[in-house]
């Protein structure tokens, strides 16, 4: 490792912050147990229900829009080698 690859204390550094993968993994299950709420809730025919979960979705998906391009930013993230 070089220099600049780790901190001043000595520890090493990476590129996404341990919180932003927290909030990209919370938000993905939450997608799928909402994403589970909506079908059952539009098959009971349940239209409250489904507008607030649709509107959670939206939250939700913002919120991991805004983990994933912080991560962008700061470099990290899939890049092609081909």
């Amino acid at each position: 490792m070089t220099e600049e690859q780790r901190s001043p204390t000595g520890k090493p550094m990476v590129e996404a912050t341990p919180m932003d993968v927290i909030r990209v993994r919370i938000a993905s299950f939450a997608l799928v147990f909402c994403f589970a709420v909506l079908v059952l809730s539009f098959v009971g025919r349940i239209w409250v229900l489904t507008a607030v979960v649709v509107a959670i979705m939206a939250v939700i998906a913002i919120y991991m829009a805004s983990a994933v391009r912080k991560q962008k930013r700061l470099g990290g993230g899939p890049q092609s080698r081909g």
